[in-house]
């Protein structure tokens, strides 16, 4: 009586089409920043601000006395939005005006000691992001990590402050 063949292991079959690109680290930033940013944002709601808020309350606590125009400068956004953004904080006591309302006037605002208690719950929030996303970092690599995104960081802001257009911008492509 013949044996039955001996059972075959399935051989792997080669991936169809071309080989998988490496991966981008522009595309895993962009990635893993918006999945960060909706865990921050998330938590933040529970305390009543948003990282706008947060980022003027820091911003406010840094350098009290900053105008709209200014806030919304360094936030990358109108003074418009600003002035909502602050309107919120005011509402929720966490922002002082120290100058009269009026068109034309600089608004000279500082936080108040609300503010300043919702900027420790912000950036505890932002703390226990920064536990999850190193959390299955080896340990021995969390600060070389942090490095090389402050360097990223560092020289990306320096090229967009040094009038370098920024890759795909019209500027780039008409030059």
């Amino acid at each position: 009586m013949p044996r039955i063949a001996e059972q075959q292991q399935p051989q792997p079959r080669p991936p169809a089409g071309p080989p998988p690109e490496p991966a981008s680290p522009a595309f895993l930033l962009m990635s893993l920043g918006r999945i960060v940013r909706e865990e921050v944002e998330t938590e933040l709601r529970a305390h009543g601000l948003s990282l706008r808020h947060l980022s003027a309350l820091g911003h406010l606590a840094r350098e009290p006395g900053l105008s709209y125009s200014e806030l919304g400068r360094r936030a990358g956004i109108t003074a418009q939005s600003m002035q909502a953004t602050l309107r919120q904080l005011e509402g929720l006591g966490a922002v002082e005006r120290r100058t009269r309302p009026g068109r034309g006037r600089t608004a000279k605002l500082h936080v108040s000691s609300t503010g300043t208690d919702l900027l420790r719950r912000g950036k505890d929030v932002v703390r226990d992001a920064d536990r999850r996303l190193l959390a299955d970092v080896p340990a021995g690599q969390h600060e070389g990590l942090t490095a090389l995104l402050l360097g990223a960081f560092t020289a990306a802001v320096g090229r967009r402050a040094g009038g370098e257009p920024l890759a795909g911008s019209p500027r780039e492509r008409a030059g």
